[in-house]
């Protein structure tokens, strides 16, 4: 997962270099671009080959599925193509594995920052930073969430899909910082320790989550839908996810 974050990665950064990106717009009206389609090709060639009897969701071929399993592959080989249209660096490779609905190993790769985050086999996640060589493994740190302080939280929002009820909602909070961030980067975010508090009140899809789930998971962190606080689940019919709450430990979600 980790190899072919990275090969995604370096097809991503091609394109993201020339100045046509080969941008044009989906069914939905949303953006999709020569590097979208480059690394879904990349990572689902290599996943199917190393993982032939998994069931594989990726965003660009999800209308081929009908998910009637609960343990599967799920890609969004770049999320943040917004912010990879124009320029801004937020974007991200994401692969996870779903176990029984609950995203158990994940990468994310964000290229243009040369930050990478992946779990590991002994339940804990790691940090990479350097040349991003596919074959060997470049300088790594463990990392943990913080222990938030109520009375000063940290809080990262979206940076293209921020609206008024996000806002409303993180001014229930008694916020020491708010930063904007695009892509999966915000679970990072969190997971590191460099925030506290990931409210998401506006449409996601479980291939923009998964990842970033698995890796906040490793780190401490929790993801729960935002009504009921039970853990965001995933293997839904539609892969549409309800609003979510992304935290570490000790955010009193009750103060809200």
């Amino acid at each position: 997962m980790r190899r072919l974050s990275i090969l995604g990665g370096e097809a991503i950064m091609e394109i993201y270099q020339r100045e046509d990106m080969g941008v044009r717009e989906k069914d939905d009206s949303s953006p999709v671009t020569e590097a979208d389609e480059a690394a879904d090709a990349i990572i689902s060639a290599g996943l199917r080959k190393d993982f032939p009897d998994l069931p594989l969701i990726t965003e660009e071929q999800s209308a081929t599925h009908d998910l009637s399993v609960k343990t599967f592959l799920i890609v969004d080989p770049l999320d943040g193509t917004k912010e990879f249209v124009k320029r801004r660096g937020d974007f991200t490779v994401n692969i996870a594995l779903v176990e029984d609905g609950v995203p158990t190993l994940g990468v994310v790769y964000a290229p243009a920052k040369g930050r990478l985050f992946l779990t590991g086999a002994d339940g804990g996640v790691t940090e990479e930073t350097g040349e991003m060589n596919p074959d060997v493994v470049g300088p790594t740190k463990p990392v943990g969430v913080a222990k938030p302080d109520m009375g000063g939280l940290r809080v990262v929002a979206s940076k293209s899909h921020r609206d008024q009820a996000t806002d409303d909602y993180i001014a229930k909070y008694n916020v020491a910082d708010l930063v904007s961030a695009g892509s999966s980067l915000k679970f990072c975010l969190v997971a590191t320790g460099e925030a506290d508090f990931y409210p998401r009140l506006g449409p996601t899809m479980e291939w923009d989550t998964a990842a970033g789930h698995a890796v906040l998971n490793a780190a401490g962190g929790a993801v729960v839908e935002k009504e009921s606080h039970e853990t965001l689940a995933y293997g839904k019919a539609s892969f549409r996810n309800p609003f979510f709450l992304a935290y570490a430990p000790g955010v009193d979600l009750a103060a809200e």
